[in-house]
């Protein structure tokens, strides 16, 4: 599938399948991570056959079962740092739906195992990525009505509402989609609103903004 289709397929999934990840999958994962942290920066490392993370109570209340892989999404520290994992880490996301895995993005429920990733001086754990077969593929989420999240000073080009369409489907934490995606002659500002990881999901919405509408139809405010 190509990385729209992986958009649109690509669903939150808590709930995997005793598998294990194949050689060829972690290959093009670290493939694609190497090339995030190229041009991002970022210290973004995947971690494998590690069930504790997602043994203790928090990750049972969360409903979580079978994890024994994710992604580890770590950085500089900097008011950067959040809405970059978020863009990236969707990349990755969306590659993994592409090479047949299922993903959800963990804020909170999961334990930190520091022997499972390094964090170097001056970078911080930002979030984790489950990933693995899921036992089902995930069903869609609500999404908030077009005219809450988009605004713009003329009649809205195809290119824009599609860009909206597709943000409309990027994961946010708790599915609030905080975000506002305004439209100017060709430059998109995208603002985050106020609550829980707002930033993270920006970097998201923003990844999924870009695929929808075309990088090159417009430029970031």
């Amino acid at each position: 599938m190509d990385l729209k289709e992986a958009m649109q397929a690509r669903h939150s999934v808590r709930q995997y399948k005793d598998r294990p990840l194949g050689v060829e999958v972690i290959a093009a994962l670290r493939e694609e991570i190497a090339a995030c942290n190229r041009e991002s920066g970022l210290h973004i490392q995947l971690v494998t056959n590690e069930p504790r993370a997602f043994d203790g109570f928090m990750a049972h209340y969360g409903e979580f079962s079978g994890v024994t892989s994710y992604l580890a999404l770590i950085g500089k520290k900097g008011p950067e740092l959040d809405e970059k994992c978020g863009y990236f880490g969707q990349r990755l996301v969306l590659k993994a739906q592409q090479l047949g895995l299922n993903t959800c993005w963990v804020a909170m429920s999961y334990t930190k195992i520091k022997t499972a990733f390094t964090v170097d001086k001056g970078e911080k754990l930002c979030v984790v990525i489950a990933l693995g077969y899921g036992a089902t593929q995930g069903v869609p989420h609500k999404s908030r009505p077009f005219s809450e999240v988009a605004k713009a000073d003329d009649p809205m080009p195809d290119w824009f509402k599609n860009g909206v369409e597709a943000a409309l489907l990027a994961p946010t934490a708790m599915n609030q989609q905080k975000f506002l995606l305004t439209l100017s002659g060709n430059k998109v500002s995208a603002k985050a609103g106020r609550g829980f990881y707002t930033k993270l999901d920006l970097g998201i919405v923003k990844y999924h903004f870009e695929l929808g509408a075309g990088k090159d139809r417009f430029a970031w405010a």
